[in-house]
């Protein structure tokens, strides 16, 4: 469930506009914001983009993941 919240004016049309651009609701884009800066925050030694990095493959469906096996496991 969504709860109102006021935001400033600028804040609000460059969430629009890369919302537009990222495929996101405003909403969906200000969440992704606050998500990616809360990781960056409780991970002050990581930079922010490879944080957003780490977020978005997170996301990413795992079905057709291939398993990792090291060159010393193989066969």
């Amino acid at each position: 469930m969504g709860m109102p919240v006021m935001i400033g004016y600028t804040l609000y049309e460059q969430a629009r506009t890369e919302a537009k651009a990222r495929h996101r609701t405003i909403a969906g884009q200000i969440e992704y914001w606050a998500l990616v800066g809360r990781a960056a925050l409780d991970n002050p030694d990581l930079p922010a983009g490879f944080v957003a990095e780490t977020l978005a493959s997170l996301r990413e469906p795992r079905d057709d993941d291939t398993p990792f096996v090291p060159h010393s496991h193989k066969g």
